[in-house]
């Protein structure tokens, strides 16, 4: 149940840059699945940004930090009354068991449908 996107030949990726991925051969690839189409791999800002927080603070959204507040309110400051409550998550898969969640709460339902 657990598989390889490229069973048959499978891709070691060494580094990134931008859009692309790079083999251990040089061989650049479009990058298409992971999440950095907003930004691109390697990218100067970021690495700078994160570099100044993990100087500062290397942890989850777990524990209180005033830069959550600060975000929470930056971010809501641009969105609609009604959207006015954030939560933090690590992952996708904790934010799809959370979403999920909050939703039984709401409506009292168990029932999930799901699309393949």
């Amino acid at each position: 149940s657990c598989k390889v996107f490229y069973a048959k030949d499978p891709l070691k990726i060494v580094r990134a840059q931008g859009q692309y991925m790079f083999d251990e051969k040089g061989e650049k690839f479009l990058d298409c699945i992971n999440n950095v189409a907003h930004v691109g791999h390697s990218h100067p800002y970021v690495i700078k940004a994160a570099t100044k927080q993990m100087e500062l603070l290397n942890t989850n959204s777990r524990f209180l930090h005033d830069n959550l507040v600060q975000y929470a309110q930056r971010l809501t400051a641009t969105l609609p009354e009604k959207l006015s409550v954030c939560y933090f998550v690590n992952s996708g898969s904790e934010a799809n068991d959370l979403a999920l969640r909050l939703a039984r709460q709401y409506r009292g339902h168990q029932d999930v449908i799901t699309l393949e």
